[in-house]
């Protein structure tokens, strides 16, 4: 049962919890155990207000050289609390442009994929590893992809995905940590923490290669399957 967080707040107040909201956008609460230990403070992230900040220190964002070509960043899009995310590599031109993930060709196929699993862009997360275009549309450098990963780390924690999609080889290999090849990768339930993670093709990689849409079919056909056992 979803408890609405005002809800949750008073019933810390009524508790005799002392709680109250930081710079941050985090609820704070200190326990007191007795007159005589000190108090134990725990923080509850302010869902609204954690994405919100979340999204400003993406935009803000100067861990690496990325951030001296972009014209923006790409932070993501669509529903922050969806069962499904969907992570690629990187953001290319007319994302940095946009500051849309996946809105090119490979942005209307990538649609169509959605589609293929029953579902709108809007009911599912879309990211990528990077939040900034690398020059020239280059696979992204591990300097690059790990100035960016507490970012990704932070979303994934947010929205609770009950699975991960992983397009393209570069964000598969990242995400598990691993170099084994796409091939390889593809048709396993792999787990990133405890989350279900499925690999496919990179919808770029597919306008160029037109004989592996059926593969991709079927990696989407094996994730609609590995989702639909985790409801049963």
């Amino acid at each position: 049962m979803v408890v609405d967080e005002s809800i949750h707040l008073q019933y810390l107040q009524a508790m005799g919890i002392e709680v109250w909201k930081t710079r941050h956008g985090q609820v704070e609460i200190s326990v007191a155990k007795s007159s005589n230990e000190k108090q134990t403070a725990l923080i509850i992230p302010d869902k609204a207000d954690y994405w919100t900040d979340l999204k400003q220190e993406v935009s803000l964002c100067q861990n690496c050289r990325l951030c001296e070509a972009r014209t923006q960043t790409v932070f993501g899009s669509g529903n922050q609390q969806a069962d499904w995310m969907l992570i690629g590599e990187a953001p290319g031109q007319t994302e940095d442009l946009e500051g849309k993930p996946f809105v090119g060709r490979a942005g209307q196929l990538l649609t169509e994929m959605i589609r293929a699993l029953g579902l709108e862009r809007e009911q599912v997360f879309i990211t990528n590893i990077l939040k900034c275009r690398p020059p020239g549309n280059r696979d992204p450098k591990a300097e690059e992809m790990a100035a960016c990963s507490d970012f990704l780390q932070r979303q994934i924690a947010h929205v609770q995905p009950k699975i991960i999609l992983a397009v393209g080889r570069i964000a598969a290999q990242n995400l598990l940590k691993t170099q084994e090849p796409l091939a390889k990768l593809r048709g396993i339930v792999h787990k990133l923490d405890n989350t279900p993670l499925i690999v496919s093709y990179h919808p770029a990689y597919l306008l160029r290669s037109l004989l592996e849409k059926r593969k991709a079919w079927d990696d989407l056909q094996f994730a609609i399957r590995a989702y639909k056992e985790l409801k049963e």
